[in-house]
């Protein structure tokens, strides 16, 4: 039977509807994603492992390239990147975002909670609320892992709130920037990059944040007092844009989420490990690692009273239906 011209085309057509459906398949995804933290911090580690197991999974089909240390966009642009399409993934300092909506200082109130089980509590009965704030904005959370909590760094022993007043003392969200007010104290935004800079020229003289980010900063060169009170377990949120995650095949955004799971758990044990290691190391550089005071805890009790009250009055009823659930246990 002769080739006809229609037969010809319909050939064609099929083996073109062939090879479509095998290009997805053997199609690779090449994403970018931007955090600003150095290397050898365990958050960056932990981001690694997540994207190595993202790779895995999908049998190569999704590969990340991470852009640490600030190296492609700094700290406080990397949420609008990921927005923008920028880049596609990104890790974020929740509380840092305080400014666009009160809801993301909840983990940045001091004292409000003081151990790794109640900061989970909270991080979960916050997560729907999150969740719906980001979808407004095109991105999907993917998991969250806490700071190791925080300490005060001086250079004189801290045995009372009183002492904070008259001190520069370094901010790096809405939260630490209101409680630097509170206690009478000068608040000056710096970024982590910036602090021994900061020190050496006495822009600040005081700082509350973890024992890791006291290390990344080799803080030993500019404290002599680490004194650490559990302050806050503020969270570093890491997201995809919902535009490009949609772009996924079903199997590989599920590998995505159940790598994002587990990067969770790693992530928590390693912020605890975190602690105690990293309280170890300023104390081997010859910091003085002190136990604080029942003064100065009662003091910070008393700041963290007012910085609730505070909150919830401008974080809503979102905001009251996340601590009153939290408060009843």
């Amino acid at each position: 039977m002769p080739t006809t011209r229609r037969h010809l085309l319909a050939g064609l057509a099929a083996a073109s509807g062939a090879l479509a459906g095998i290009r997805p398949a053997a199609a690779q995804t090449r994403w970018q994603m931007a955090t600003a933290y150095p290397d050898g911090n365990f958050h960056t580690r932990n981001v690694r492992a997540f994207l190595e197991e993202v790779q895995s999974a999908t049998g190569g089909k999704l590969q990340v390239q991470l852009q640490s240390n600030a190296a492609l966009l700094p700290m406080n642009q990397i949420k609008r990147g990921v927005q923008t399409g920028q880049v596609q993934m990104g890790e974020i300092l929740l509380s840092a975002y305080g400014n666009e909506d009160p809801f993301f200082e909840l983990d940045s109130i001091p004292q409000l909670v003081t151990s790794y089980d109640d900061a989970k509590r909270l991080m979960r009965l916050s997560l729907p609320f999150i969740e719906a704030r980001f979808s407004r904005q095109g991105l999907v959370p993917l998991f969250q892992v806490p700071w190791p909590p925080g300490g005060f760094y001086t250079n004189a022993p801290l045995t009372s709130v009183e002492q904070l007043r008259g001190t520069k003392l370094r901010t790096f969200n809405v939260m630490t920037n209101r409680f630097a007010t509170l206690v009478g104290a000068a608040p000056t935004l710096v970024q982590q990059a910036e602090l021994p800079q900061a020190f050496a020229t006495g822009v600040v003289n005081v700082m509350v944040t973890s024992a890791q980010t006291g290390v990344d900063t080799q803080a030993w060169d500019y404290a002599k007092f680490f004194t650490p009170v559990g302050f806050t377990f503020t969270r570093n949120m890491v997201m995809v844009s919902r535009r490009a995650f949609e772009t996924l095949s079903a199997e590989e955004r599920k590998a995505v989420q159940e790598a994002a799971a587990k990067a969770e758990t790693r992530g928590w044990a390693a912020s605890a490990e975190a602690q105690r290691t990293q309280e170890a190391a300023l104390a081997t550089h010859g910091m003085t690692v002190a136990r604080p005071s029942p003064e100065l805890l009662a003091g910070l009790a008393t700041v963290s009273r007012t910085m609730v009250d505070e909150w919830l009055t401008r974080s809503g009823e979102d905001g009251r239906k996340v601590i009153d659930a939290y408060r009843a246990g």
